[in-house]
């Protein structure tokens, strides 16, 4: 046959390019191969009369003797003790085969197939030289581009010939000289598609020991559609071979079982209770399951982690998440800090540092963080992974800060990145509308809803555009069109309702979430709106009745609680109990501006200034573009005779978004707080 021009260039195949295909130990790579040991030839029975044929052949096994016993420590002697056999014995098949392997362990291919062929011709069942041609055809079809002549695609024929080779050069039944042929073939059936074959071929390896016999059983399964039954395999072997249990979580992971994974880890982790890596694995699939109680379980599990590999980023960065998410923001921040400090070219450890300050809503460390990152990750060679990471966080953050032009560059700057994700583009669309660019804003959402047609979020901010810029009724036209398609989404029920509130037809959107109410009862959104409608209707006690229901179906809604505490501080009515809810809602999200505005401006109803002071100013140094918020820090200060720091918060508050507030009235504060100053 004729031998591809690439093949001289395949790397020096001793047992390392086994093992390479494998991904196995070396040393139960050797214990498999345990050189096959080519059949020697037979020798002459000792007894036998000295014919001439029988003395050629008694040389010729000598020769073979010789040719295995220097192979190691003379190559060439090797070689020619070998041919000398061959020439003596021509019919026996299992000298070339001999060969053809040391030819294949010195790298030597274009020889190892010729001589291997050669040993097929005298015997076509020699398993020694169907596993030689097996090997090295294995190994074409496994090289990467990157480790050809010339970047070249592997020839058509290596996979089939690989592993029709292969198949010859085990035994029926199958010894344990056939694990290395075995292990290699059941890789090549998984990549070749070939998924039942692999399936039947794998679980004798597991028992004898493959360590990555099991996940490409798995993948085995996966692959031929039959993943439900794979798992229930794992399920049923691993109490009896326990290493299994990390196979099975990962799998568990794959199918989004997340609870079940971190179970499967755990029992890993039992089974190896020194690993590392089950640690992690486990701590991971926890943070998956939706569990306060299992966010703190991978907070600790991860923290021992650790103190075993204080330098593992992944660790690290899951670690940050952990601590963020079990409500401690501070902690957040200093283990990322410590990865960033650690590698700052891990664009994850400025990720984690981002939303744990995002948090705590401390907005200028994020620009501090992230500007001088995103300068540095610019142009760096992994396709935008890093800047499409960071680039949102720090669009919000300069949003957050008032400086909507750069925000809009940072936006615009993600989309080129990711031109075809439509959340990259809401945000861009979020910032125009910040920067009171309606019209632009308007445009783009409609752009986009051409390519993302079933996307409400863009259906909404194209109409909230719309209205800004005084066409209320073509935006609401959009809206109506989007809840008749959406029928079963809630959120186009929502954002229809609020489309007729800003339209002053308060009677539509009333009858319309009641309505929803019926067909989407377990759903929070639609009673939290009616209740924001009844509210704006002046109907008091309506809302107050929805609120109540919600909260008492899920009293850790934090955002009813936060609503119906500063409804009721708005009005002045029952001050305790308003600041009792307010209170509820801060221990469910402490840092919400929203929400220490809504106590601030409780206590201050009720007279207690000091209290109301704290956290207005948290708030307003927090949402400096809200204007009702800038507005009541505005009226705190005012009342304790600070009438400059007034006048700059409503001054913040007119420059704000302009959301319920009345520019006349606030105009007139200002005036007022002006004429309080001292003379000149």
């Amino acid at each position: 046959m004729t031998l591809p021009d690439f093949c001289g260039t395949i790397p020096y195949m001793k047992l390392v390019a086994i093992v390479a295909i494998l991904g196995m130990s070396s040393a139960l790579a050797e214990a498999g191969q345990a050189r096959r040991a080519p059949q020697r030839p037979t020798a002459p029975p000792a007894a036998a009369p000295a014919s001439p044929q029988a003395d050629r052949l008694g040389q010729a096994y000598e020769q073979f003797l010789r040719a295995r016993m220097i192979r190691e420590d003379d190559v060439e002697g090797a070689i020619a003790a070998y041919k000398r056999a061959m020439a003596l014995d021509p019919s026996a098949g299992d000298i070339p085969a001999d060969l053809a392997d040391l030819y294949m362990d010195e790298g030597r291919i274009s020889d190892a197939i010729a001589t291997a062929e050669q040993a097929l011709k005298i015997a076509p069942a020699n398993f020694s030289a169907h596993r030689v041609l097996g090997m090295i055809y294995a190994q074409m079809a496994t090289t990467p581009p990157n480790g050809r002549r010339g970047g070249a695609a592997p020839p058509a024929d290596a996979m089939p010939n690989a592993i029709s080779n292969l198949e010859q050069s085990i035994e029926n039944p199958p010894t344990f000289g056939d694990f290395t042929s075995r292990a290699v073939l059941s890789r090549l059936y998984v990549a070749s598609g070939k998924y039942d074959k692999a399936i039947a071929n794998l679980p004798d390896l597991i028992k004898m020991g493959w360590q990555d016999a099991a996940s490409l059983l798995m993948e085995a399964y996966s692959g031929a559609g039959r993943t439900s039954e794979g798992i229930k395999w794992m399920e049923e072997s691993a109490p009896d071979n326990p290493e299994l249990y990390g196979t099975l979580g990962d799998f568990y992971a794959r199918e989004r079982r997340y609870a079940d994974s971190a179970t499967a880890y755990e029992q890993a982790l039992a089974n190896a209770p020194r690993s590392f890596d089950y640690r992690v694995f486990m701590a991971s699939s926890l943070l998956q399951t939706g569990s306060m109680a299992d966010v703190t379980k991978a907070r600790d599990t991860l923290r021992e982690a650790i103190t075993m590999r204080g330098t593992d980023e992944r660790a690290l960065y899951l670690l940050s998440q952990a601590e963020r998410r079990a409500g401690d923001a501070s902690n957040a921040e200093s283990t990322a800090r410590r990865l960033i400090v650690q590698n700052s070219k891990n664009a994850r450890g400025y990720l984690a540092l981002a939303e744990a300050l995002e948090d705590q809503r401390r907005y200028q460390p994020i620009v501090d963080a992230l500007a001088p990152a995103v300068a540095t990750f610019t142009g760096t060679n992994d396709n935008g992974f890093s800047l499409s990471m960071l680039l949102p966080h720090l669009g919000f953050a300069y949003q957050e800060l008032g400086q909507f032009d750069k925000a809009i560059s940072t936006f615009e700057t993600a989309r080129k990145i990711a031109p075809n994700d439509p959340s990259v583009t809401l945000y861009l669309i979020q910032a125009q509308m910040a920067a009171k660019n309606y019209a632009t804003a308007a445009e783009l959402a409609h752009a986009a809803r051409a390519t993302h047609t079933g996307d409400v979020r863009l259906a909404r901010m194209e109409s909230l555009a719309l209205r800004r810029s005084g066409k209320v009724d073509q935006g609401l036209a959009i809206l109506e069109e989007i809840a008749r398609t959406h029928s079963d989404d809630p959120d186009a029920v929502v954002a229809l309702a609020q489309g007729y509130m800003d339209a002053n037809r308060a009677p539509q959107a009333v009858k319309l979430l009641q309505d929803a109410q019926t067909k989407f009862s377990g759903d929070p959104t639609i009673a939290l709106e009616l209740g924001a409608v009844y509210d704006k209707q002046k109907r008091f006690s309506d809302a107050e009745n929805v609120l109540r229901q919600l909260i008492a179906k899920d009293p850790n809604n934090a955002i009813a609680l936060n609503y119906l505490g500063y409804m009721l501080a708005e009005r002045g009515e029952r001050l305790g109990e308003s600041v009792d809810y307010i209170k509820r809602a801060l221990a469910i999200d402490p840092d919400n501006g929203s929400y220490l505005d809504s106590i601030g401006w409780a206590y201050y109803k009720d007279g207690k200034l000091d209290l109301a002071l704290d956290n207005l100013k948290k708030a307003a140094d927090q949402m400096t573009t809200n204007s009702v918020v800038q507005d009541h820090y505005g009226e705190i200060l005012f009342k304790l005779g600070r009438y400059n720091d007034a006048i700059l918060a409503w001054t913040r508050a007119l420059a704000g978004d302009g959301d319920s507030i009345d520019r006349g009235d606030i105009d007139k504060k200002i005036r007022n707080a002006r004429q309080k100053l001292p003379k000149r």
